[in-house]
């Protein structure tokens, strides 16, 4: 079980929101839940206990939230526009309220934060660090489904063009960039069932094309858009990075 759980009714979602931590010190990383996960997701499946050695070493300290606006792209309860002003919701509620409670967690350090997930997941861990990174240092995007559009049958809005890296980043110039190209993105994809790394591919061309640190790494045929893949994935590369 979860060492914290906080649940918090969020105005800018207009409802509840979930988070919870495991772990006591360590490098902060933030992971994302598949499209319709609750916070404790990552848990129930196993990704927490994968990382067991890191968290007994003081590694990291892993924090999931609810993924309010996935669960409403896999429902379709509402229209695309309320779909994606909620996605584009989503990730300021993250900025401006669960990484506060983050920090305070912490101890009031301000300290970047590593994001991390899997399928839409990862499309959330990429898209808030390129959104913010001046509170994210690096992504670690499994698996990951980034042209987002596809799951909101193809409409288009200006809260979509915020959150979508592929949208937003060819066109983004200045301070927020120039931060950004002090960042990393890890972005890796089997090619078993239901993956396609060609998504993974052009994430990393459009984050090639501004100068921001990128790779992609393919772990081939007998990986498949499954936990048990992640479960490898994810410890590998917080090693890597913390």
């Amino acid at each position: 079980m979860s060492d914290v759980t906080e649940r918090w009714y969020s105005g800018r979602l207009q409802q509840d929101i979930t988070v919870m931590r495991w772990g006591a010190v360590g490098t902060p990383v933030l992971v994302f839940p598949s499209a319709g996960g609750d916070a404790g997701e990552i848990e129930r499946n196993g990704l927490v206990d994968a990382c067991g050695p890191l968290l007994a070493d003081g590694r990291v300290k892993l924090y999931s939230v609810d993924s309010v606006a996935g669960q409403a792209m896999v429902t379709k309860a509402s229209s695309a526009e309320h779909r994606m002003w909620l996605l584009n919701q989503f990730h300021e509620c993250v900025r401006r309220e669960v990484l506060p409670a983050i920090h305070a967690d912490l101890g009031g350090q301000a300290i970047d934060v590593i994001t991390a997930g899997a399928s839409i997941g990862a499309f959330n861990a990429v898209a808030v660090l390129c959104r913010y990174p001046d509170v994210f240092g690096a992504a670690i995007g499994m698996s990951g489904s980034y042209r987002i559009e596809r799951f909101y049958d193809e409409a288009w809005s200006q809260d979509l063009y915020h959150s979508a890296p592929l949208q937003f980043l060819p066109g983004l110039e200045g301070p927020q960039l120039d931060r950004l190209r002090q960042r990393w993105v890890v972005l890796a994809s089997g090619e078993g069932e239901w993956e396609d790394v060609g998504e993974s591919w052009r994430m990393a061309e459009v984050l090639g094309a501004k100068g921001i640190p990128n790779r992609v790494d393919n772990w081939g045929p007998q990986w498949d858009h499954q936990w048990p893949t992640w479960r490898q994935m994810l410890p590998q590369y917080l090693r890597e990075l913390t």
